[in-house]
């Protein structure tokens, strides 16, 4: 269960990539953040993203035009 979610359904690339970073600025190491997402860019960039700064991702899924994100807020 996530400590936190960000449902950025309906937003256009960069904007669900931003509000993932802000979150994640704004969180605790060890605590978990999951995101929502509908834009297709983001099943590339929330992932590079993550591949290049301290915290890791959990779980990537996508189903029905819905990506989904857990991602472990790092230290």
């Amino acid at each position: 269960m996530a400590d936190r979610t960000l449902d950025a359904s309906g937003l256009r690339c960069p904007m669900p990539l931003l509000k993932t970073k802000l979150e994640l600025n704004n969180m605790s190491p060890g605590e978990e953040l999951e995101v929502i997402a509908t834009d297709a860019g983001s099943a590339r960039d929330i992932p590079a993203f993550i591949e290049l700064s301290r915290h890791q991702l959990l779980t990537s899924s996508e189903a029905h035009g819905q990506y989904r994100f857990m991602i472990k807020c790092g230290g």
